[in-house]
C-alpha cells in the first residue's frame, strides 16, 4: 500500500463547474463562481467582506497595505510559520520581530509579546498553526492598549473557531489559503477577510491593481480609473469554480477529516500515554478543523529515523517549518525578541502523519501500524 503525505481534496464535481464557468465566457476575475464564494465565506464567517486572492501569500501581502505598514515598521510573528507570513511585510520594508511559541499548541506565545513590543511596533501577526487558534482574547487586549492591528494568519484555520468566532474575524484583517495542502483547495489560492467595513473599498481597490473597477462592475460609477497603488490580486473564475463544490460539501470534508483525525488520536494514545510521544493539544476554547495530524517524537535524530522508517513502507509523512530567524533571510530582516527556548526545539520534534479528505481506515490503521513498530510496540 503507498500512502501519501497529501491528496488535494475533491467532490467530483469540479470539472462540471469548471465547465459551466468556460460556458459562462467569464473566466478572468470576479466572476459568478468568484461571487458565490466570497458570499459562502461572508455568510458562513460573518466577516463584512471576503475577497479571494491568487494565494495566501497575496491575502498576506493585502494585509500589510491594509494595515499600512510603513518602511522601518516593527512586526511581531513566530519564527515558526511559512516564510509568507514574514515576507508579506519585508516587503513593505518592516523589520520582522520574532517571539517565542507555545510548545503544547505551536502557536505564538501571548505572555511574550508584550516585552517585544517597542515605539516602532504596528502590527501583530498571529498564525493559528494546524487550525488551532491562538490566545485571542489576550492578544486583542494586548494590541488595543498600544495600539496595534492584528493580522490572522489563518492560512490552515479554514472552518476552525475560537470561542465561537470564525478564525480571520477576530483581528483587524483576517488570511486564508487554498493550495492544493489545504482543507480546501483551489490549487493557488487564497482570501482576505476585511474586518472593518469602513476599509472594503480600499481593499477592492489593491486588489485590483489600484483602479475602483470594482465600482464599475457594480454599476456605481461609468468608467473605471487608476486610483491608488495596488496589484493583481483576482484569481481566475476557473479557480474559484474548482473551489465552490468544496464549499457545498464544506461539512462533509471537515467531518471526514475530523473522523480521521480522531481515530489517529484513539490509536496512538496509548504511546502518548506511555511517554513515547506527544499528540497535539487543543485547548477548550478551540474548535479545530484536522488540518493535520502531527506527533512529537524525542528529538530530530529520532524524528529522521521516524520519517526514513515511514518511507521505506511507502508511508509519506513531513516535518515541516524551519524557523525564520534561523534562516538567511530571516536573519537579514528580523530579530528575535526573547529566548528561544521552544521554537527550535520543538520544530524539530514535530512529525506530521499523512491526512486528506478520503483517508480511509486501512491506511490509518497501517500508518499507526507503522508508527508502532517503529517504536517497537
Amino acid at each position: 500500500m503507498n500512502i501519501p503525505f497529501n491528496v488535494p481534496p475533491a467532490t467530483g464535481r469540479e470539472a462540471e463547474c469548471l465547465a459551466q464557468a468556460i460556458a459562462n465566457k467569464k473566466i478572468c476575475g470576479d466572476g459568478p463562481f468568484t461571487k458565490k464564494c466570497h458570499e459562502w465565506f461572508e455568510k458562513k464567517t460573518g466577516a463584512p467582506k471576503v475577497l479571494l486572492t491568487t494565494s495566501g501569500t497575496s491575502a498576506l501581502e493585502m494585509a500589510a497595505l491594509l494595515c499600512n505598514v510603513q518602511p522601518g515598521d516593527e512586526v511581531i510573528l513566530p519564527s515558526y510559520t511559512f516564510v509568507s507570513t514574514a515576507d508579506a511585510f519585508v516587503q513593505r520594508g518592516a523589520k520582522i520581530v520574532y517571539v517565542d511559541i507555545r510548545p503544547d499548541t505551536m502557536n505564538i506565545d501571548e505572555t511574550k509579546i508584550e516585552a517585544a513590543i517597542t515605539d516602532k511596533t504596528t502590527v501583530i501577526c498571529v498564525v493559528h498553526y494546524a487550525g488551532v487558534a491562538c490566545e485571542m482574547d489576550t492578544i486583542m487586549e494586548i494590541a488595543r492598549r498600544h495600539n496595534l492591528k492584528v493580522v490572522e494568519d489563518a492560512a490552515q484555520g479554514v472552518m476552525s473557531w475560537y470561542k465561537g468566532r470564525a478564525l480571520g474575524t477576530i483581528g483587524d484583517v483576517g488570511c486564508y489559503s487554498f493550495h492544493e495542502t489545504k482543507n480546501y483547495t483551489m490549487g493557488e489560492g487564497g482570501a482576505v477577510l476585511v474586518n472593518h467595513p469602513e476599509q472594503v473599498e480600499q481593499a477592492e481597490i489593491y486588489r485590483e491593481k489600484g483602479t475602483n473597477r470594482s465600482k464599475f462592475i457594480r454599476g456605481q460609477i461609468d468608467k473605471y480609473t487608476w486610483v491608488d497603488y495596488g496589484s493583481s490580486y483576482l484569481p481566475s473564475d476557473l479557480n474559484a469554480a474548482y473551489l465552490w463544490p468544496q464549499l457545498e460539501d464544506a461539512d462533509k470534508i471537515y467531518n471526514d477529516r475530523m473522523n480521521s483525525w480522531n481515530r489517529y488520536y484513539e490509536l496512538l494514545k496509548p504511546l502518548a500515554e506511555n511517554g513515547t510521544i506527544e499528540l497535539p493539544f487543543i485547548p477548550e476554547e478551540c474548535t479545530q478543523n484536522a488540518h493535520m495530524f502531527y506527533i512529537k517524537c524525542k528529538d530530530l535524530e529520532e524524528r529522521t529515523a521516524l520519517i526514513a522508517f515511514l518511507k521505506e513502507r511507502n508511508i509519506y509523512s513531513a516535518f515541516h517549518y524551519i524557523p525564520l530567524h534561523t534562516a538567511p533571510a530571516g536573519q537579514r530582516f528580523g530579530r528575535f525578541a526573547g529566548e528561544d527556548v521552544y521554537t527550535t526545539r520543538e520544530s524539530e520534534r514535530l512529525t506530521r502523519l499523512p491526512m486528506y479528505y478520503g483517508l480511509t481506515e486501512e491506511e490509518i490503521h497501517t500508518v499507526v501500524s507503522a508508527v508502532m513498530e517503529f517504536y517497537g510496540q
